[in-house]
């Protein structure tokens, strides 16, 4: 066996080992709470507290699964409509039920109604240890207040500390907001992202946590 082929096989013995450790998490988040809360100002000038969740699909309110799906709709569904890929809603509702999920629920204190969620997974990505962010959406009256980004950040900080080479994402070529969103979070078109020879509909963006 050559030098190349020893380390090559080294890295990918580390990562399915990290994918392991990352997976057999219950709660992934638990270790850092700077994440579990955050506070910002309402329009009025007074204090918002919300408490931030992270919870396997199995053990997620099914109620908080049907408003993650109808937010989603309603922030990103236009989008999808005016592309090539239109709104699927079955896909959806399956992709949001996927046994792997993990859901990062952020909910306000005072009414326990959530207000911004991430679904996500630990998972290997092209030969790649990734922790992949499928979903990040946050309600209209929340947005703009710093919590999207905080949330994020939550995803970078557990991704760091269970050695995942990137976090990965998908936005769609026309949703310009949040392709700036991530830009400015330091988000990059992905190497593996469909490209303009494709002519596809949303690019696959990644940020390196090494």
């Amino acid at each position: 066996m050559s030098v190349t082929e020893t380390v090559t096989r080294n890295q990918a013995t580390t990562q399915q080992k990290c994918l392991l450790v990352a997976n057999q998490q219950t709660d992934p988040l638990a270790n850092f709470p700077e994440y579990l809360s955050y506070k910002c100002k309402r329009e009025d000038g007074t204090e918002l507290q919300l408490a931030l969740k992270c919870t396997r699909k199995a053990e997620t309110d099914p109620k908080v699964i049907k408003w993650a799906f109808k937010l989603a709709e309603r922030n990103v569904g236009p989008q999808y409509r005016a592309c090539s890929l239109g709104w699927q809603p079955k896909i959806k509702q399956a992709d949001l039920n996927k046994t792997w999920a993990r859901y990062l629920v952020a909910t306000e204190v005072a009414t326990k109604k959530p207000v911004a969620y991430t679904m996500f997974r630990f998972d290997l990505d092209y030969g790649r240890s990734v922790l992949y962010c499928y979903e990040l959406q946050v309600e209209s009256e929340y947005q703009r207040k710093g919590l999207g980004a905080f949330m994020m950040k939550a995803l970078e900080r557990m991704a760091q500390h269970f050695s995942m080479e990137r976090v990965v994402l998908t936005v769609l070529k026309n949703n310009e907001d949040g392709m700036r969103f991530y830009q400015r979070l330091g988000y990059e078109v992905d190497e593996m992202s469909p490209g303009k020879e494709e002519n596809a509909a949303y690019e696959i963006m990644s940020k390196s946590m090494m």
